[in-house]
């Protein structure tokens, strides 16, 4: 590793953002309010008033601002502006206020209480911050045991752009939740049992090429799983304009029911069709690792359908027997929403089980060998109501310490095509994920050329790190609830927000550094004072200590693009920065000061993209 890859160790942590800190003023403040029946504030009224003391929008009214008095105002039977007044003095008087923040002003507009952090508080926090590991962001007061289950592919048929919002939404959000000091689980739940296995079982017997499966497995496999889902799916109108499928259809009349009963055979334990699947999984399984390893995604468990299969009829059992689950036109659900609304079913009539049957065994297994206090659920909106109706038949299930675990759909949105549509090859197939990475990674290795710095091996590698953390924070920076727009070009450019803008800040502050001759780990041990003096400095050295409160709300609503607007943000101030003040030709001890500054920001910037799963590179 190089001096820009380690950190310095000093005392982790902090006391505390400055947000934290202020919030635990107003706090104060709003009791005393309550206490001298000015306004009647509960102690279950507070999170949601201190959810208000947010950063100012614009640096000229102060640094944070407090908006709750417009909301208590009708409950104090004040105006807004009084109001403000009375929280504003309270606030003033609060412990440890005068130590971090200057006296507040008077409340702006109908109710503003604008408060600016003092600037011996500023530099002490943000000198603090450049000797410590984990770079002034406090672990969480409350550790919390967080299941996340993301990715989840189906193993029988390649991987396709379809599953990249999944992968690097969910790593993301395991490594910040990590990060932030929770104990985190992160657990694959593979697709490994379903009717697609069955679809390949049928196809191999029929269309399965031995030479073409030793020479490339998951080809062969996703060739025969497309053909047979064409054919057991096929419609008229399909086989009208496609004489072939319609020749195969003909002389495979019963390949829907067929392929049903092949899954029924395997998950009855049939040995040919068990064979089968055990020939095959090792194959779908490495080419799927092969992507994990490219994208730098881990997890800590890989337990697929398969896995909870011996578990599934207990389920239905357990069920049946409490009450909650009936038969149901031959089939057994448990109704949610009375009897006129369709039941959530975990046994088809034919005594297969569903999704929702793998997905009841899988809590119960987690909170038998986890002990979870939340499970994040990483996948695609559209199974909104799945996850909606299995949350709330693991509640009225009643399994030990359901009560207390918070069950959450992190969903999200569609990657859509320059036509507003899902994101498909000009043929009109669904994009594959390793193709999608090697195209942003053949773009970016263009985009190097003119480096003359770089060898061809260090462009490669620069390209590989560039290109795939392209295609992951284009994903990343949106809100994960709405579709987006899939660009290459857009994605690999050097301005705006994108990745590539974002390693070219880390790799400017490597510049700065290498071409002063910085000694970092002297730097580190010499612990500077930083002292940021001009408001350029100030900006920027207060937008670095938002870090902690950043990812505090990205863990709130599970939402990375508020990591990524940050970062852009960070980015942009410390161009400001780089641009109007001398560095290395200023004067001491302004010059030791800014240099500190600049390496405090570069290490940010690399742990802020690390969190997302994106690296940075030395040079670009």
């Amino acid at each position: 590793m190089t001096g820009a890859d380690t950190a310095p160790s000093g005392a982790p942590g902090g006391a505390g953002t400055f947000r934290d800190r202020l919030r635990a003023a107003f706090a104060h403040a709003l009791r005393g309010l309550a206490a001298d029946g000015v306004c009647p504030v509960g102690a279950e009224d507070l999170p949601a008033l201190l959810e208000q003391v947010r950063e100012t929008a614009e640096a000229k009214f102060g640094d944070y601002s407090g908006t709750m008095a417009m909301g208590l105002a009708k409950k104090a039977a004040r105006k807004p502006r009084d109001l403000a007044v009375e929280i504003a003095r309270r606030l003033a008087d609060a412990p440890g206020y005068s130590a971090a923040f200057a006296p507040p002003g008077d409340p702006v507009g109908p109710g503003f209480i604008n408060v600016r952090v003092r600037d011996e508080a500023l530099s002490a926090a943000i000198s603090a911050a450049f000797v410590d590991e984990r770079l002034g962001v406090p672990r969480v007061a409350a550790p919390a045991t967080i299941v996340v289950d993301f990715s989840s592919p189906n193993v029988a048929k390649p991987m396709h752009v379809g599953h990249i919002r999944s992968t690097v939404i969910g790593d993301s959000l395991a490594r910040l939740l990590a990060f932030r000091g929770h104990r985190v689980i992160t657990d694959n739940h593979l697709g490994d049992w379903g009717t697609q296995f069955g679809m390949i079982i049928w196809g191999w017997r029929r269309f399965g090429d031995e030479a073409a499966l030793a020479a490339d497995p998951t080809a062969e496999l996703g060739r025969i799983y497309r053909l047979v889902r064409r054919l057991a799916d096929a419609a008229p109108e399909d086989l009208a304009a496609d004489p072939q499928l319609a020749a195969l259809a003909a002389e495979h009349p019963g390949a829907a029911r067929e392929v049903l009963l092949e899954t029924a055979r395997l998950h009855e334990g049939d040995p040919e069709n068990r064979a089968l699947w055990e020939r095959f999984m090792p194959a779908c399984l490495a080419d799927i690792e092969k992507l994990y390893r490219r994208l730098d995604v881990h997890f800590d468990h890989r337990l697929g359908e398969s896995f909870f299969q011996p578990f599934l009829a207990g389920v239905v059992d357990d069920l049946v027997a409490r009450g909650l689950a009936r038969e149901s036109r031959g089939a057994i659900g448990v109704f949610l929403d009375g009897d006129d609304k369709p039941p959530f079913l975990v046994r088809k009539g034919d005594g297969a089980f569903l999704y929702a049957t793998t997905d009841l065994a899988t809590i119960r297994w987690r909170l038998e060998h986890w002990n979870p206090d939340r499970i994040l659920y990483v996948v695609d909106h559209r199974q909104g109501q799945h996850f909606e109706h299995l949350f709330a038949t693991a509640k009225r299930w009643g399994l030990p310490g359901i009560e207390r675990v918070a069950l959450e759909h992190v969903a999200f949105g569609t990657v859509l095509g320059d036509d507003g549509r899902p994101f498909k090859t000009r043929a009109g197939d669904t994009v594959g994920l390793e193709s999608l990475l090697d195209e942003g990674v053949e773009r970016a290795f263009a985009l190097t050329a003119g480096d003359e710095g770089l060898d061809d091996a260090e462009r490669r590698r620069v390209a590989e790190t560039v290109g795939i953390g392209a295609i992951k924070y284009a994903d990343l920076c949106q809100n994960r609830t709405t579709d987006y727009v899939f660009s290459y070009d857009k994605m690999l450019e050097l301005k705006g927000n994108t990745a590539a803008y974002m390693q070219y800040a880390v790799a400017r502050v490597e510049g700065v550094l290498e071409k002063g001759g910085i000694d970092r780990e002297a730097l580190w041990r010499s612990a500077p004072a930083i002292v940021p003096a001009d408001p350029r400095e100030r900006s920027l050295a207060l937008a670095i200590l938002r870090f902690g409160e950043v990812l505090e709300d990205v863990e709130a609503d599970s939402r990375p693009n508020l990591l990524t607007a940050w970062l852009y943000d960070l980015a942009g101030r410390y161009s400001a920065f780089y641009d109007a003040l001398p560095i290395l030709k200023c004067a001491e001890p302004e010059r030791t000061s800014r240099l500190a500054l600049c390496d405090l920001t570069g290490r940010v910037l690399r742990k802020g993209l690390g969190l997302l799963g994106i690296g940075t590179v030395r040079t670009m």
